[in-house]
């Protein structure tokens, strides 16, 4: 009996890794394409695509100041992909990222220089406050949606647009600080994460980032908090009939997606600019975090690897535009081939499993 359950475990193991290898199959796919399309695209205009990718590569890992700058890049895009991930969890679509990034970058500042405590108090309060305001943030698109039924998509578009005005105003006239720019005072050096090398931008923020990773994996597969969040999910409806509370997890994934969300914006402000200018457009991370998640799989692990890669791709785009002559529009047309690639997948699959349930549903006239 027992070397039958032993059997049992190994082939469940055995097709776990299988499916994993399967499901890695369309992101590598996609990755590969969209740097062939990047070469042809830079053949048409006379570029050398060998030495482009040779320069993106260098730029990333020609040197350990070449890679430190590539984890700056990386951290934000980690916090908003796994923002997108965590409510694709729960069948959410948070497109809201930016507006998020914005109220955590703003509340963190103002915690960071209003205050004058002890770094241990210090900091703490302004990564906890920044993340806790863009929580709430989305966390409010999170309760429209489950006691009004209003599309998150809607809310978090509009709230994007919110946060972005809001901070261009707070920036430009109550927080700002005296003289021409329109920026807040700069944070105490109590709110500042440390730098992580004696050069460069790295600092602990990536740390903070790949700890986010690990609590959001330990959350959604270790606990029956995250299990009750998969399972709404995967059929709110079920999910109900069977004691979990829909609403519920509804409103609180999103309060968590927003709280990663604003982390970006807290460790760009608490790490790198050390106060809260103001936004003339958004920021980006928030939709590009929502390709990072779909390359991913909505998975932590590969929401930091597909990170990885479109840091890689940023810190690329600007040395390949001055060395290799390449435009860095380039870049974004690979990362659109990829977000296709993806997305393509997805398509796919919601097709097979809606003429799946269509002949299920329909009865066998023979």
């Amino acid at each position: 009996m027992a070397d039958n359950d032993k059997i049992v475990a190994e082939k469940k193991e055995e097709n776990r890794y299988y499916k994993w290898l399967a499901s890695m199959i369309i992101p590598v796919l996609a990755v590969i394409t969209g740097l062939l399309v990047g070469a042809i695209f830079m053949l048409a205009i006379g570029r050398d695509p060998v030495q482009a990718y040779i320069v993106l590569f260098n730029s990333a890992f020609g040197s350990l100041n070449g890679f430190a700058e590539t984890l700056v890049n990386t951290t934000p895009l980690i916090f908003t992909g796994l923002a997108v991930a965590f409510a694709f969890r729960t069948g959410l679509f948070n497109i809201g990222g930016d507006g998020q990034f914005l109220i955590g970058y703003i509340a963190s500042t103002w915690l960071g220089f209003f205050f004058q405590l002890p770094l241990f108090i210090h900091l703490p309060l302004a990564l906890l406050g920044g993340m806790v305001a863009a929580g709430l943030w989305g966390g409010f698109a999170g309760l429209l949606k489950a006691k009004l039924g209003v599309h998150e998509v809607i809310t978090t578009i509009m709230m994007n647009y919110i946060a972005l005005y809001l901070v261009s105003y707070l920036t430009g006239g109550p927080l700002k600080a005296s003289g021409f720019m329109p920026a807040t005072p700069k944070i105490a050096d109590t709110a500042k994460l440390m730098r992580l090398l004696p050069f460069g931008r790295l600092n602990a923020g990536f740390i903070v980032a790949l700890v986010a990773a690990y609590i959001v994996y330990y959350i959604l597969w270790r606990t029956t908090l995250g299990y009750e969040i998969r399972a709404v999910g995967l059929n709110p409806n079920a999910a109900e009939y069977g004691g979990i509370k829909a609403a519920r997890n509804m409103i609180l994934a999103m309060f968590i997606s927003g709280c990663l969300a604003g982390l970006a914006g807290v460790t760009q402000s608490l790490g790198l600019e050390f106060r809260a200018y103001q936004p003339f457009g958004f920021i980006g991370y928030g939709f590009t975090g929502i390709a990072v998640a779909l390359l991913g799989k909505n998975h932590p692990a590969g929401v930091v690897l597909g990170a990885f890669l479109f840091g890689i791709l940023q810190r690329g785009s600007m040395l390949m535009q001055s060395i290799a002559g390449v435009p860095k529009e380039v870049i974004e047309i690979i990362q659109a081939i990829i977000i296709l690639f993806v997305a393509a997948e997805y398509l796919f699959t919601l097709l097979s499993n809606r003429i799946k349930k269509y002949r299920k549903e329909t009865p066998d006239v023979n």
